[in-house]
Order: structure tokens, then sequence, then C-alpha cells
């Protein structure tokens, strides 16, 4: 179930009530919308009443979305443009990825590319890859950062310590090219 909500600051919000969500959660996204998910049981004010606490935040983050837009940093797409990304994808990902894995000594069961809103990649406990098609947009130290990290997730299934050294030794450097990374947007 959806309602719309006009803010005084913020202007018109999505308030959305879904099954699938744990608690209540707030969405600015590049195009500078603003939605807040929230469990079915909880009431629109509680989603309200969150959304005022966080004013302040999603101002900065409209702010910051509107930087990486000026900087060229800025994701949005045509649906033309993302089809070229997928053919691209198609061509460069699978392959890349799969020439890491051999250099290092990584077993990978499959590889899925997707469209994702959320994340440059995952890692699944059977093996499988997924990996965003935006990647193709990155520069190539930023990709191959992203190829490691989720090769890392086959031997460490989290961000420990562990999964940390192994990354470091494969990829000098990975605290700052995750830096870099979070200049980039996804969508």
């Amino acid at each position: 179930m959806e309602r719309k909500y006009t803010d005084a600051v913020v202007g018109e919000v999505t308030l959305r009530k879904t099954s699938r969500a744990s608690g209540i959660s707030i969405r600015v996204r590049p195009d500078g919308s603003v939605s807040v998910n929230m469990p079915s049981r909880i009431s629109y004010v509680s989603g309200i009443g969150v959304l005022e606490a966080r004013r302040d935040w999603i101002l900065a983050a409209r702010k910051k979305f509107t930087e990486k837009r000026g900087s060229g940093l800025d994701a949005s797409v045509s649906g033309e443009d993302v089809e070229k990304m997928r053919e691209r994808a198609v061509e460069e990902l699978p392959a890349r990825l799969l020439e890491l894995a051999r250099e290092y000594g990584f077993r990978v069961n499959g590889v899925r590319l997707k469209h994702n809103r959320s994340n440059w990649g995952s890692c699944s406990v059977r093996g499988n890859i997924n990996l965003n098609i935006n990647l193709v947009r990155l520069p190539h130290e930023l990709r191959d950062y992203v190829l490691l990290h989720e090769l890392c997730h086959l031997r460490q299934m989290n961000h420990g310590p562990q999964f940390h050294a192994l990354l470091e030794s494969l990829c000098p450097g990975h605290i700052r090219l995750r830096k870099e990374l979070k200049k980039w947007s996804i969508v």
C-alpha cells in the first residue's frame, strides 16, 4: 500500500507499507524523490515521524546527488544506454571475472549480470556471482576492485578481518578504492 505525503521541507514523499520491511527506512533516489518504506503493521504517522526526524539527512543526500550530477558521476541512463551497457557487460564482465578467478585460484560456479539499483555485485554461498551491468561505466581499477571483492566472498562470506586481509593481499589499497567507488552512483 502506498500513500503520498507532502512535507513542508522535503516536498512530496511516497509512504510505502510492505510485508518485507523489518523496520522503517528512507530512500532518496538520484532524481531527488523520497520514499519511506515500513512494515505493514506500522502506522503512516510513525513513518512521517521518522521522515521529520531525518530531514537533514534527506537534504544532504539530495545535495550529494546534485554534486555527482555536476561532476559527471551521475548514473542516470536512458533505456537505449542500458541496452548498450548490457551488451558491453556481456562481452567484458564475465571474461574479466573468470580471468581474475584463474589468476588468484578462485572457483566460480556461475556469473549473472543484472541491472541493480542497490549494489555493484554480490556472491552467493553456492559460488554464484552477480554483477551489475553499470560496472562497465567505472574506470578499470574500480571495476577490478569490485570483481576481486566478490571473488574474496567465495572464501569469506562476510566483511570480517580475514576478508579484508585477503582482499588487501589481492588488491592493495582496496580501502582507497572503496572510498572512490562511493563517489559513483549506481542508478
